[in-house]
């Protein structure tokens, strides 16, 4: 018997309305297994105390006939058309070896085997679509319905569906927000913990991007939309998930291949077991029936259930805490790894740049308040990051900021406006003094640092400027020795004070890479496109000593293929899309969820979606446990196996005990890959990932 994760029998549409809690799971008659194992076992039931009683054999014998039918038919068919395709399938076996009991007299005996087999079987359809409730319970979040604003001003509720690009919804407070894009009009504050993880609700307002699933807040929205239904963030992570059903893990594609053999080995055998007493002059009843036992406890049912029940049970775990691992493959190789490759921006910190120091020179008679306020107002009208982190520093401390006029942006260099009357700059310190001439090329992609360092030097050096600049520049290198990012700001052609930018490190940064370090036996690597200084800085914040700063992607692949030919099995984590190229080379990638881009997710063979940097570990012990669950499971069924056949070839194994004993082996190995569906297995697995 074999199982894939499928989705839930379709029942009435469960919608979910905005604002309630999606929840999702497969009633237990809507699977036909269940259903014909039920009327199968019903029967059997009836049939059996009338036997036991001495009623007639016409009253008891259409009931056991009927309880093959009900029991058998689907797995007998299964296997017929699998014969056809020149394929030789177990559950097969198992309805020959019933018939074959019944063609002796031992009628009861191959009704019960159609029962417990059936039952085993619903059992395990079960357990895969509750496994798949799991996985979507966390998946199924956007509304079923959105309010459209049409050109005229009117409103129109139709399915998320049929929403397009460049549609304008209106989402009142308290609603789910239907599609993915951009506030228009309004302000409140939206619940994206389903998305993002965040506890605490995220300001939105004109400009702000918001996701299909969030919760609305206490105000209206009107929201353009700039993705399709199927291509949300939601829609994208069930796609991955639903991967999952499609793949096997290479130990079950090799359990597969050897059941191929297996059992063209075993129908040899059984006929085998049949011929060789017949000939020697044993009655044909007990020879048909002890090889139609030796088929039956030879089958190599719980080997084949051996290998996905726990892997499929720790994909749905994962899932259920954010993780969401695309494939059973990817959920083994997570348990291979022996060596990890970290990115640094959006991966080890935030992704977030802040304002964390404001150094004034005193000469300009400006306090850090005054300071960052022209500096905010200056950059208030630009979109780069470090310009939006000036602004947050400015609002966080709660400073008014006047409106900025005459507003230039200049790439390379930074901005200039006429705050209050006084002409404010704000940029790279080097440029700000000396601005030279841009090299050709010299846009450059910056993240989050600016490498000023050098130039910082050289103007230090040359003190062109006179005793300011060379306080500047000094104050600049300062920053730059600590990690940060140094911005100039100049008020009226003088320098008034410069800025300290920095990404911060993730709070669990630390504790991710020392669990790393003990799970893999190795000390993670830092990949990073970044400037050595600040990598060097922030690496050992982390606790991390291998520094590779100033990578290309094609870098970043080519460390991982040095890893790679060093004898490791390689986990990359990353988010950005310069990450992609060194998460597709990896053993396995891992792309952060919050802030990745659509390439390094679909990328990626697992995505952390709440941006849960310790789920890291937690889900590398989940996949060492489950793998440790697939060998426990093979080693049942081969000791089941090789007693039971021992037991009736050497001796009399009885029919009914020989059922008892395979199915309650296939049972037995579902029922333990099934623990780790269990929370508990999830907190043991975080435990052993916080070393």
């Amino acid at each position: 018997m074999t199982a894939t994760l499928t989705p839930p029998a379709a029942g009435p549409a469960a919608s979910v309305r905005a604002g309630s809690v999606p929840r999702r799971r497969t009633r237990l008659l809507a699977l036909p297994e269940v259903r014909w194992a039920a009327a199968a076992t019903a029967l059997f039931l009836l049939a059996l105390p009338l036997q036991l009683a001495g009623a007639p054999a016409w009253i008891w014998g259409p009931l056991y006939a009927l309880s093959y039918a009900t029991g058998g038919w689907e797995p007998g068919w299964e296997g017929l058309k699998a014969l056809r395709d020149r394929t030789l399938d177990v559950d097969l076996l198992m309805v020959v070896a019933a018939l074959g009991a019944a063609s002796i007299g031992q009628v009861m005996d191959g009704a019960l085997l159609i029962v417990i087999f059936a039952t085993s079987g619903a059992l395990e359809a079960l357990a895969t679509a509750r496994t798949a409730d799991s996985v979507r319970g966390l998946l199924d979040l956007a509304p079923a319905t959105a309010t459209r604003i049409a050109a005229d001003g009117s409103e129109q509720t139709l399915p998320v569906d049929e929403l397009a690009v460049g549609d304008t919804v209106l989402v009142r407070p308290g609603e789910s927000i239907g599609a993915d894009g951009r506030v228009l009009h309004g302000a409140s504050e939206v619940d994206q913990a389903s998305i993002t993880g965040e506890p605490l609700p995220a300001a939105k307002g004109p400009g702000d991007e918001v996701f299909a699933g969030t919760l609305n807040g206490t105000g209206a929205l009107r929201v353009r939309v700039e993705r399709d239904a199927s291509d949300t963030v939601i829609a994208r992570i069930v796609r991955m998930v639903e991967e999952a059903s499609e793949t096997k893990a290479p130990t079950q594609l090799f359990i597969e291949k050897v059941e191929q053999r297996y059992s063209l080995g075993m129908v040899a055998a059984t006929l085998a077991v049949f011929g060789v007493p017949l000939a020697f002059g044993e009655a044909f009843s007990e020879a048909l029936l002890r090889a139609m036992t030796f088929m039956i406890v030879a089958s190599p049912c719980a080997v084949v259930l051996a290998t996905m029940p726990p892997l499929l049970s720790a994909i749905a775990n994962a899932g259920r805490h954010g993780v969401l691992v695309k494939s059973a493959v990817a959920m083994e190789r997570l348990g291979q790894i022996d060596a990890v490759a970290l990115d640094k921006t959006g991966t080890l910190t935030e992704g977030t740049p802040r304002v964390v120091d404001v150094r004034t020179l005193p000469e300009r008679g400006l306090d850090e308040a005054d300071l960052l306020t022209l500096a905010a107002a200056a950059e208030h009208p630009s979109e780069h990051p470090l310009a939006r982190a000036v602004v947050d520093a400015a609002r966080e401390r709660g400073l008014d900021l006047p409106a900025a006029e005459d507003f230039t942006s200049s790439p390379g260099i930074g901005v200039r406006a006429v705050v209050g009357g006084r002409t404010v700059e704000v940029g790279a310190p080097a440029r700000l003094l000396a601005e030279p001439e841009p090299e050709p090329g010299a846009e450059a992609e910056v993240e989050v640092e600016v490498e000023v360092e050098s130039e910082c030097a050289a103007d230090a050096d040359a003190d062109a400027g006179g005793d300011t600049d060379g306080v500047v520049a000094a104050l600049a290198r300062e920053l730059e020795e600590s990690g940060r990012t140094a911005v100039l700001v100049v008020v009226d052609g003088t320098p008034a004070g410069v800025l300290g930018i920095a990404d911060r490190l993730r709070p669990d940064a630390a504790a991710t890479v020392a669990a790393l370090t003990v799970l893999t036996g190795t000390a993670p690597t830092l990949l990073t496109g970044d400037n050595p200084r600040a990598a060097a800085h922030l690496a050992a914040e982390a606790g991390i000593e291998d520094v590779r700063a100033g990578l290309l992607p094609q870098d970043k692949v080519g460390a991982v293929r040095e890893l790679e030919c060093a004898g490791y099995r390689v986990m990359v984590v990353g988010d950005g899309v310069n990450d992609a190229p060194a998460l597709a080379a990896a053993h396995i990638g891992v792309a952060m969820g919050r802030a990745g881009s659509d390439l390094a997710l679909e990328t990626a063979d697992a995505v952390i979606v709440r941006d849960e940097l310790a789920a890291v570990p937690a889900t590398v012990a989940l996949s060492r446990r489950a793998r440790e669950l697939v060998v426990q499971n093979l080693v049942i069924a081969g000791v089941f196996i090789a007693g039971l056949v021992v037991w009736d070839l050497a001796g009399t194994l009885p029919l009914p005990l020989g059922v008892a004993g395979h199915e309650g082996s296939t049972v037995l190995v579902s029922l333990n890959g099934l623990r780790l569906l269990r929370d508990a297995a999830w907190k043991r697995a975080a435990a052993e990932g916080t070393g």
